[in-house]
């Protein structure tokens, strides 16, 4: 199946016969047969005819907005994966503290064992000793399964980021060296390919969780705000580093980015990918979605795939409310 990112400006979507169509703005044309056609993304300054919005909804193609920048606007899609006996399931359940806290447990256990599976791949074969932040992430993951409250576990969460982060920061040096993670806006390169990472991961799983007749804004872990998805926050946390954070790791290291394909701005502080670097960004992304693996029950499949499965599992999970049901994914 085809995965549409559109981020050059000026690009007009469109539809001729059996295929969609991007055209761009020095004239070159790139088509998509409709049948293989999944999902679309548009970067910017893109334009899209009113016969191609109407083929997306008819055949529940999903398109989702971003700014040239990477930042989410939103999502247009068809009515056609609603729910509404599992949505009521789901709402009860995130009302139920004993529910929603071993969900928790169970995704906030994972996110570390990941982060601490990542931070030891990139330590491999190289001279800097990261075994303070290991050791000082396996205490709070060690403590995970005792929390009594989401903010005792968001706390220990919190604690293994920042030694995780830290661990991070000592394997990448000269340009693209950080201090750490910073946002909204992000203050550096290394932050700014996380942040569009992490959104396009988000946005990823939001698509899954309404295919599923779920709502993306209704969460376990993290605490419901208004216009947060906090369901789709809460199943990223596994990903973040699994996906994200390996992605942008290969980049650096690999010199598959230079430090001239950032922009700063100067009102906010904020560092940008221009549209080079968006490009590289995208396709090595959409690549590790891509990459097969048999972290689920020893079956070969996509990242994206797994995606589809974690939902699966969420699913089950409610409607049969039992937490225990959720199965979050832990890498080797």
């Amino acid at each position: 199946m085809s995965y549409l990112y559109i981020t050059e400006s000026g690009s007009v979507m469109s539809i001729d016969g059996g295929y969609f169509v991007v055209t761009h703005k020095d004239g070159g044309i790139h088509k998509i047969p409709k049948e293989t056609l999944e999902s679309a993304a548009m970067f910017g300054n893109i334009s899209i005819t009113t016969p191609c919005v109407r083929e997306l909804l008819e055949k529940g193609i999903p398109l989702s907005y971003f700014s040239s920048k990477g930042a989410y606007y939103g999502r247009l899609e068809s009515t056609g994966h609603k729910n509404i006996a599992r949505l009521k399931f789901q709402i009860y359940r995130s009302d139920d503290e004993d529910f929603s806290l071993c969900l928790a447990r169970k995704i906030i256990f994972a996110k570390i064992s990941n982060q601490m599976t990542v931070l030891k791949r990139y330590a491999r074969n190289r001279s800097e000793d990261i075994s303070d932040s290991l050791s000082m992430m396996k205490i709070s993951r060690n403590k995970v399964d005792s929390a009594a409250s989401s903010e005792e576990l968001m706390g220990f969460e919190g604690t293994a980021a920042k030694f995780y982060f830290a661990g991070l920061s000592k394997l990448v040096k000269g340009d693209f060296e950080f201090k750490g993670r910073n946002r909204m806006p992000p203050k550096d390169p290394f932050n700014s390919m996380l942040s569009l990472g992490y959104t396009l991961l988000m946005y990823e799983i939001f698509g899954e969780i309404e295919n599923k007749g779920l709502t993306p804004y209704c969460g376990f872990l993290h605490k419901d705000r208004e216009r947060h998805p906090t369901l789709a926050s809460d199943l990223m946390e596994e990903w973040r580093a699994v996906i994200v954070d390996s992605v942008v790791m290969s980049l650096v290291l690999g010199n598959e980015v230079d430090i001239n394909d950032f922009t700063a701005d100067e009102e906010t502080g904020g560092v940008f990918l221009n549209s080079k670097a968006m490009r590289v960004f995208i396709g090595k992304y959409e690549n590790k979605l891509r990459t097969m693996n048999t972290y689920i029950d020893n079956i070969n499949m996509s990242f994206r795939k797994c995606l589809w499965y974690q939902v699966n599992s969420l699913v089950r999970a409610i409607e049969q409310n039992d937490p225990e049901k959720y199965l979050p994914v832990i890498i080797r």
